[in-house]
């Protein structure tokens, strides 16, 4: 794993406490260090090639060039993770520390303990995701050489295939497929590197503190509770304390994200139908994952919810225009940011065709 380290701890937030406390959780698995690491490693760049060829046929996406493949364990997720979050909130993270601290209600003024709960909350976010992410595509950061990247995380596909007898040979391929419609997404259409960026880094620069933040919130969760509403609704507590400004840019980044994992899947399922046996049991055991009870506490307080309500809505969004107007028609939405659709539109297909077709 060639991810540089996270930087030491100085005048901000302590990336490194964030590093520490996620590999913990994140644990290990008994064969993540046998030669099955290895032989996944080996795999993994052809099995993406693959995949890649099938994904670029289907969607009429092309990317330059072949992306780095690199078998991973899960304190390697979590370091990849960690960096990227401190590049990206680097030039906010004194601002996010000392104004919007926010950990179990509470809103710390400045100083050393906002800091380390920040790096804190996001360690044990990590920690608790390691766990379950199977893969991920890396984007290309402006200040970065890094990026264009496909991780598979080794421990947890491991397990998967071993507690749900998935054949290697097909869950790995049709995890690459996954992976690779992720790719083409972004390097095959060339603005949206640029955009996903800009709404990530517009949604941290709008991070300012609120004047009577803590009251405006009281009174949303008292209105929720006597309308029978979930007091925390699926964009977890970000979404509770987000300002209305915050909440705009929110609904951006979740209609992009729900078109994004919907498409994927989609193409995902379909190939794979195609091309492998046990597509249709692999998919209905993944999709009773990520319903799984035990979890549903905990996605709710961190807004995880809200990515796995993205699988869903982006998948019947997909669904539903394709078959208003043919599968053709999505290419609409890779026009310009101006044709994406968006959250409401998200839950209407013929809303968004009617705008853009």
């Amino acid at each position: 794993m060639t991810v540089p380290p996270v930087p030491p701890e100085s005048d901000g937030i302590p990336w490194d406490l964030a590093e520490r406390l996620a590999a913990k959780l994140a644990g290990s698995h008994p064969l993540a260090e046998s030669y099955h690491f290895a032989a996944l490693a080996q795999q993994a760049p052809n099995l993406v090639r693959r995949a890649a060829d099938l994904v670029s046929e289907e969607t009429g996406l092309e990317g330059q060039g072949s992306p780095d493949v690199q078998v991973i364990g899960r304190a390697d997720w979590v370091q990849a993770n960690v960096r990227f979050f401190s590049e990206i909130l680097a030039p906010a993270e004194e601002r996010l520390a000392n104004g919007l601290r926010l950990a179990g209600g509470l809103v710390s003024g400045s100083g050393r303990i906002a800091k380390r709960l920040a790096a804190a909350e996001l360690g044990s976010l990590l920690g608790v995701i390691s766990r379950r992410v199977l893969g991920q595509y890396e984007l290309v950061l402006p200040s970065s050489e890094r990026g264009d990247t496909v991780f598979l995380v080794a421990p947890n596909i491991f397990a998967l295939e071993r507690n749900n007898q998935f054949r290697p040979d097909e869950f790995r391929f049709w995890l690459a497929l996954h992976e690779s419609a992720h790719r083409l997404q972004f390097v095959g259409v060339p603005w949206m590197q640029e955009y996903f960026l800009g709404l990530v880094k517009g949604l941290i620069a709008s991070a300012e503190p609120e004047h009577g933040r803590l009251k405006r919130v009281a009174g949303e969760l008292r209105a929720a509770s006597s309308h029978g509403r979930p007091m925390i609704g699926d964009s977890g507590l970000l979404g509770l304390m987000a300002s209305p400004s915050q909440r705009e840019q929110l609904d951006k980044v979740q209609a992009l994200m729900s078109l994004l994992e919907g498409h994927g899947h989609v193409v995902m399922d379909r190939i794979g139908a195609r091309v492998l046996v046990t597509q249709k049991r692999m998919a209905g055991l993944i999709k009773r994952r990520r319903n799984e009870p035990r979890m549903a506490a905990f996605l709710r307080i961190t807004g995880m919810e809200m990515k796995l309500r993205q699988y869903e809505l982006g998948e019947q969004f997909v669904k539903g225009v394709e078959e208003v107007a043919g599968w053709r028609a999505l290419d609409l939405a890779w026009q310009s940011p101006e044709t994406l659709p968006t959250r409401a539109e998200i839950e209407d297909p013929p809303l968004w065709l009617a705008r853009v077709g």
